[in-house]
């Protein structure tokens, strides 16, 4: 039998490790399932929340992308968590046990342009609301939820779909109430 020499071996080992290392990666990963973090105390608790307006940063307010006036993240907003009729919406962040933030942020008029029905506006793909939650006596953000508000041609469409885009907000607000609920259930006296 022929003797096989060292360096030829150890490269044929290390291609076998190599090619073993490659078949163990392309397995698909055992699923594992993790128990849901905790949530902050501050959400847990809360009865009292304070809505404040962190604007809409529309580029074009002679002509806007969605129809009414710069406030109507803001309404459309508090309207919706009025009607959740979870919390107590209070006129200042010193009455409140949260802070909810709410904006729109569109790209600004020197980004990429795109023409709509009659002339150009910024390319709004990037268009979204986002709500940032935060504890009134640290400032401390405790839980952002940011959701995209689709791009449509037709002036109505484009509204149709930020009410869309507002009712998600609204949605997840609400989806981690009852997250919140099941937490508070399972706290220890």
């Amino acid at each position: 039998m022929a003797k096989v020499p060292k360096a030829l071996a150890s490269s044929f080992v290390l291609l076998i490790l190599v090619t073993q290392s490659a078949v163990l990666l392309a397995l698909p990963a055992k699923e594992q399932t993790v128990a849901p973090a905790p949530l902050p105390t501050q959400i847990v608790a809360a009865k009292k929340v304070f809505i404040a307006n962190a604007g809409a940063d529309q580029p074009f307010y002679d002509d806007p992308m969605f129809s009414g006036s710069p406030d109507r993240t803001y309404d459309q907003f508090y309207a919706g968590i009025k009607a959740l009729n979870r919390y107590e919406l209070v006129g200042s962040p010193a009455e409140a046990d949260l802070l909810f933030e709410i904006q729109l942020s569109i790209p600004a008029a020197n980004d990429k342009l795109v023409r709509d029905q009659t002339h150009l506006i910024p390319d709004p793909c990037d268009s979204y609301m986002r709500l940032a939650i935060r504890d009134p006596k640290t400032n401390a953000l405790l839980w952002v939820f940011t959701e995209h508000v689709q791009w449509a041609i037709l002036q109505g469409n484009r509204d149709k779909n930020f009410d869309q885009a507002s009712a998600r907000i609204v949605n997840d607000v609400q989806s981690l109430t009852q997250r919140s609920s099941t937490d508070a259930s399972n706290i220890k006296p």
